[in-house]
């Protein structure tokens, strides 16, 4: 976006500078296109975009941290597109004689940021997080740019952008890389690296909810374990999900479903590395606890997605039927959802989705998921040990 400042955040060796470096040579526009560093030199850069197979005739590099300097050299190349790496190498004698404080990275920042607006430049800063966030982090300057995207790095050495902030567009998105040898590439198929292809059954504890994410669905294992209290307190342990959020779930399956969990501990995780946050996956987390806790495994080629409310219902959530038709397209003909399909765009548009059980309440779910054995244990009994 023309006149506008982006925050690229994430930990250092992440692949902050690759990407951007791989966004300056890259992109289409008929401006010149401005590369600040001040962490590497102009050899480097040449070296580390030989390797990349960078190649770009009007892009321009500037190895310095000095502010002024720095705004001397747009005023004289009018870039259109500027890149600045980074936020903590920027330093002026008008904000102190300490490079790398708060107030140095403020002044930097903004100083970039007002001269991008002014001219109709697009600036982008790279910031590093440190464990606490604060003096190297992009905490401080948040205020002072239009969007804010935090790169994130998952066991299996993906990457995730995702946008905190964005004046100009969604946060929804989410954005997911891999590093190889000419640098990070867009994964094709998303859905591949939150899935386990098992060639048996599922194990017990496993349901695959189908999220939306921006304009595009993802497919992703939820993963839990119940165990017994090793105290009085039970104890819950989320990882990438809000533990307050699988209490919830948890309470509604000993209310509505006769699964007790008062007396366990219980372990939720999600299979990839993303973090969840979205409402549609509340039907898959109760799936995997229920089926943790009676042993009973999940049918394979069953995907779900639902909001549970404290009564016991399952809500409908955004873009239900272009789930159950990515759902289908990845090898899942069975999509379990609530009975009101929600979105109307898709009204009339069934398309090749997967064969769709509606279900009103957790129990018509659950009955629909495990048949015979749900029907029998939702009945109004308390599961026994």
């Amino acid at each position: 976006m023309p006149g506008s400042a982006v925050l690229v955040g994430g930990e250092p060796g992440i692949g902050k500078s690759t990407l951007l470096l791989q966004l300056a040579a890259l992109v289409r526009t008929k401006g010149r296109v401005l590369y600040v560093s001040g962490e590497e030199s102009a050899a480097q850069l040449r070296l580390r975009a030989d390797r990349l197979g960078l190649s770009r005739d009007t892009l321009e590099v500037l190895c310095t941290g000095e502010v002024e300097s720095i705004l001397a050299t747009l005023e004289r190349v009018k870039p259109v597109l500027v890149v600045a790496d980074s936020a903590q190498t920027l330093r002026s004698e008008e904000a102190g004689a300490v490079p790398g404080t708060v107030n140095q990275i403020k002044y930097g920042v903004a100083a970039l940021s007002d001269w991008a607006k002014t001219h109709g430049a697009a600036l982008f800063v790279v910031a590093h997080v440190t464990k606490e966030g604060t003096i190297a982090g992009p905490k401080a300057v948040e205020h002072l740019v239009d969007t804010v995207l935090y790169f994130e790095q998952n066991d299996a050495d993906a990457r995730f952008l995702r946008a905190a902030k964005n004046r100009f567009g969604s946060t929804d998105e989410l954005g997911i890389f891999t590093m190889g040898a000419k640098g990070l590439a867009e994964l094709p198929d998303p859905s591949s690296l939150f899935l386990t292809r098992r060639d048996g059954a599922l194990p017990a504890g496993a349901a695959v909810a189908a999220l939306w994410e921006g304009s595009r669905c993802l497919l992703v294992e939820v993963q839990a374990l119940v165990a017994p209290a090793k105290a009085s307190l039970t104890r819950v342990y989320a990882d990438r999900v809000d533990s307050q959020r699988v209490a919830r779930i948890a309470a509604i399956l000993e209310r509505w479903a006769g699964m007790r969990f008062s007396d366990q501990d219980l372990y939720v995780n999600v299979a990839g590395g993303v973090k969840v946050a979205e409402p549609g996956a509340d039907l898959a987390i109760a799936a995997a606890l229920w089926s943790a806790r009676s042993g009973i495994a999940l049918p394979q080629g069953v995907a779900m997605a639902g909001e549970l409310s404290l009564a016991g219902e399952v809500r409908p959530v955004r873009r239900l039927l272009s789930r159950a038709r990515a759902a289908a397209g990845l090898g899942f003909p069975k999509f379990v959802g609530p009975a009101d399909g929600g979105d109307r765009e898709d009204e009339g548009r069934n398309g090749n989705a997967a064969a769709w059980s509606r279900s009103a309440t957790l129990k018509d779910a659950l009955r629909a998921l495990f048949g015979a054995d749900a029907a029998r244990r939702t009945g109004g009994e308390r599961a026994a040990d």
